[in-house]
This record gives C-alpha cells, sequence and structure tokens, in this order.
C-alpha cells in the first residue's frame, strides 16, 4: 500500500492520480474534486450513491491514496476544506462562470482558483528535486528546454530568464529542431521538458534524446507518473484548479510559472558572482531604449 498522503494535499494528491483510475475508481474521484465540502460530510454509502460505486470501491479508492479507511480520508478532506474555506479560497471555485456574470464576480473566481493552486503547488513541490535541477542546471554548458503550445510559452519565459544571467539555454517547440539540438547534448548538459499533463509526445521524445545521450533531464509536469515523469532524472510538480474557459491545460501556467521562477533563483543563487554581473551588463544593454532616455541624453 502506498505511503499515506499528507492532509494538505488530500485534493491534490486525487487530482494527480486522476489520469491512473478508470471505471469506478474514476467517478468516486471526480465527485470527490467535484464536491469535496459534500464527500467529507458524507458517509461511505451516500459518497457511493452520488458516484455511482459501492462501498467496496469508496474503500478500495481510500486505499489507493495510502489512507486505511474512509474515516481517514473524510477527516482529510475536511481539513483541507476547512482551511481553504478560512482563507477565502473557496470562493466560486467549482462554478460554472455563466455568459451575464459580472467581472467583479469573475475576477474572485479567477483569483481564489489561482491562489488554491499557488498553495496546492507549494505543498506538493519537492524543493529536494528543485535543488537537484538547480545544482544541474548552474554548472551546464548547455540547457534545453523543451514545451509545446501553451508550455512553450512558458519554456520560453524561463530560457529568457536564463539567458539575462549568462546560461545558455535554448527553448525549442519544433520537434524537428528541438531533436536536432537534443542529439548534441552530452553529460554535464541539462534538457527541461514542459508539460502540464506529461503525455505531449514530441516533449516526451526530445526530452528522451537528450537524456540517451548522457543529459540530465528534468520534466516539469501535474502528473509524477507521467510518460514525461517516469524518464526524467528531476520531476518538478504542479497543481492546477480548472475554472470556465480556464481547463487544467490552461489553468496550469501560473503555477507553472512560479516553480520556473524558484529554479531560476535557485540558479542565480548558485552562479551569484556570474549571474549578477550578467544581468548588470544586459540591463545596461538594453537602457538607452527605455522612453525618456532620448529625450534626457539631450
Amino acid at each position: 500500500m502506498d505511503s499515506p498522503v499528507v492532509v494538505d494535499g488530500v485534493l491534490v494528491a486525487v487530482r494527480s492520480k486522476l489520469p491512473e483510475f478508470t471505471g469506478a475508481l474514476r467517478r468516486v474521484a471526480e465527485q470527490v474534486l467535484t464536491d469535496p465540502a459534500g464527500a467529507a460530510r458524507a458517509t461511505i454509502v451516500e459518497l457511493a450513491e452520488r458516484s455511482g460505486t459501492s462501498p467496496a470501491t469508496v474503500t478500495r479508492f481510500c486505499r489507493a491514496l495510502g489512507f486505511e479507511g474512509y474515516a481517514d480520508l473524510r477527516l482529510g478532506i475536511a481539513a483541507e476544506t476547512g482551511r481553504a474555506r478560512a482563507a477565502g479560497w473557496t470562493v466560486d471555485i467549482g462554478r460554472e462562470i455563466e455568459p451575464g456574470d459580472p467581472l467583479e464576480k469573475v475576477l474572485e473566481q479567477i483569483m481564489a482558483a489561482d491562489t488554491r493552486a499557488m498553495h496546492d503547488t507549494a505543498a506538493l513541490l519537492d524543493l529536494g528535486e528543485v535543488e537537484r535541477a538547480a545544482d544541474a542546471i548552474a554548472g551546464a554548458t548547455r540547457v534545453n528546454i523543451f514545451g509545446a503550445s501553451g508550455s512553450a510559452l512558458v519554456g520560453e519565459e524561463m530560457q529568457f530568464s536564463l539567458h539575462r544571467i549568462g546560461v545558455a539555454a535554448w527553448a525549442w517547440t519544433d520537434v524537428h529542431n528541438g531533436l536536432a539540438s537534443a542529439a548534441l547534448l552530452r553529460a554535464g548538459d541539462v534538457a527541461l521538458g514542459i508539460s502540464h499533463s506529461g503525455q505531449t509526445r514530441e516533449t516526451i521524445e526530445m526530452l528522451a534524446e537528450s537524456g540517451s545521450h548522457g543529459a540530465t533531464t528534468v520534466a516539469l509536469t501535474s502528473f509524477p507518473r507521467s510518460p514525461l515523469a517516469e524518464l526524467a532524472d528531476v520531476v518538478l510538480l504542479t497543481a492546477t484548479q480548472a475554472t470556465t474557459f480556464r481547463p487544467d491545460a490552461l489553468s496550469a501556467r501560473h503555477p507553472q510559472l512560479v516553480v520556473l521562477d524558484l529554479l531560476y533563483i535557485a540558479v542565480a543563487q548558485r552562479t551569484h558572482d556570474r549571474a549578477h554581473a550578467a544581468f548588470q551588463r544586459t540591463a545596461q544593454a538594453v537602457d538607452g531604449h527605455k522612453a525618456g532616455k532620448e529625450a534626457t541624453a539631450r
């Protein structure tokens, strides 16, 4: 049996394991995620009825999460939803955004969802893995960053940040160019693959190619048992909180940026003198293009 989940991360654990669940177990998981407060109040029979399963299935679901029984699961969910309610994170989370909703209400829902996602990501993230990735990048000759669609945008942000502190980094979105670059990596280099689902084939292929040549591989994903995570040397996990018009893949962007910002700062700490000098030079190089500079110079 899996080791018990951390009480603070019960719902995070359910979300991360959702792709592994099928059939009746998945229906229980979806019911818990749809109405966690209701699950915390429900008896095992009530939860089974709401999810269209049986008490035996609910028990199997609990054990899949590392709990001995349903009572422990209820306590974990109740504690988590109670903290969320006290922090104001439950405002409109899970409620559909209607076409006529005022922007004030929409903003509240987005802020609540993003705040919850950030908290869940902080609880889920293994800082030891962040340190391993930072050590590898700080000592790397070359860093390749792979991602597609929304993950590509996040990857480009990371490439830009690393470039500003003197780290030789490239962001690749085209699979042909990415594979060609991956083939030139060697031991001591780093490859970072970004995919919320961990199932984007092109990203998996480019990270696998990098690893086959000895590069340290890092995965940023929301699913620890995804194909991308399984092949990576280092795994950085994020959590999401979907809203209407922002499914998981889109709502993952802010947590991804937070994790990569933490990683970037950790790299800058490890290369402080070089990073500080590089940042100063790059800032000076573009300083003349700021509005008002030309007029001041005259």
